[in-house]
């Protein structure tokens, strides 16, 4: 088991990003949808359906056939992207997780066939992006993945079977850039957008909810959806960095406080700079220029932020400044891209 760490990294596979299960060998006891739920994996005693114990996550029937078999899923990433790693959670499955697991990947188009013929014609599109590993019960099984093509669909197997509580598919989003930014160029994206490859890179603090919220696709469902630290005693004020999902010029801003009330900054302001070659954030000699100045917030709000005039070079992060703490719900960057 390798060790992954998961800065700037996102959960590919994620039904909060568009992930679905598409089809599985079977899934008797528990269904394969709850493989991508984005809540952590729950126990609940005493708990029975008519095919047994209710259980959260995907769990198939005991094979009862020839040695060397195994279960599988097919899963359709929610953005396609390059896998650096892969935890397969057994949460709450002690006696009834499988013995090992592996995962295969592709970059498939079009949709999915479900019956058998269609199926047996992917083998040859997947490769082993992990091989046969042992799983331990009831753990966040962490591996590392050594690989930067770009995949659309994962498959997950288990063997011989068992149930596993979640999976998540840790990577770096490759979108398809001529698509977005349309044969002519100069369309204005989301540049900070998770399915652009926009990614959290550090923070002050994220005590209560995590800055991955600020950039994910659609309104935030409530308060735990967004990015929120704790109560600051002292001097100072809270900040995150991101990295955007390509360079660009910034043209306007979208900050959102809904569902923040009591608890929504006084004020915000942000910063941009041109890091390319930073492979994490950018260090502390970093030239940081003020893309919109400090600006009062409103709870429970949505505002347009506006960008100082004056700038006008492409920046490759941007770093989000609150007054003093608070929480806030999302964060869209407006810009044109550049080469």
């Amino acid at each position: 088991m390798g060790a992954v760490t998961h800065e700037g990294l996102i959960d590919l596979a994620a039904a909060r990003v568009g992930g679905r299960a598409l089809v599985a060998s079977d899934e008797f006891f528990a269904s394969r949808h709850n493989l991508l739920a984005a809540r952590p994996p729950v126990f609940i005693e005493g708990k029975y359906t008519d095919r047994g114990k209710w259980m959260d996550g995907w769990e198939t029937r005991r094979r009862r056939g020839p040695e060397g078999g195994y279960d599988w899923c097919i899963i359709r990433l929610g953005i396609p992207g390059a896998i650096h790693g892969v935890t397969v959670d057994t949460t709450h499955f002690r006696g009834n997780h499988p013995v090992a697991c592996s995962l295969d990947a592709a970059q498939l188009s079009g949709t999915l066939g479900r019956g058998a013929r269609a199926l047996r014609a992917l083998d040859d599109a997947f490769v082993e992006l992990l091989p046969r590993s042992p799983l331990a019960g009831h753990t966040a099984n962490e591996f590392a993945v050594a690989s930067d093509a770009r995949h659309t669909h994962v498959r997950l197997k288990i063997y011989p079977d068992g149930g596993v509580a979640r999976l998540r598919v840790w990577g770096e989003a490759r979108p398809d850039w001529r698509r977005i930014a349309g044969a002519g160029g100069g369309r204005v994206i989301d540049l900070v957008a998770v399915e652009h490859g926009g990614a959290p890179l550090a923070t002050s603090d994220q005590f209560f909810s995590e800055p991955l919220n600020l950039i994910m696709p659609g309104p935030s469902r409530d308060m735990g959806d967004g990015w929120e630290t704790r109560r600051r005693r002292g001097p100072g004020h809270d900040w995150v960095v991101l990295r955007l999902g390509r360079r660009g010029v910034i043209q306007r801003v979208d900050l959102d406080t809904t569902h923040f009330k009591g608890n929504f900054p006084e004020s915000a302001s942000l910063d941009g700079c041109d890091a390319a070659d930073a492979s994490g954030p950018p260090g502390k000699d970093a030239d940081w220029e003020e893309l919109v100045a400090r600006t009062e917030l409103r709870a429970h709000a949505r505002h347009r932020l506006v960008v100082t005039s004056a700038t006008r070079g492409p920046v490759t992060h941007v770093r989000l400044n609150i007054f003093p703490d608070g929480g806030v719900a999302r964060l869209r960057v407006w810009g044109r891209i550049e080469p």
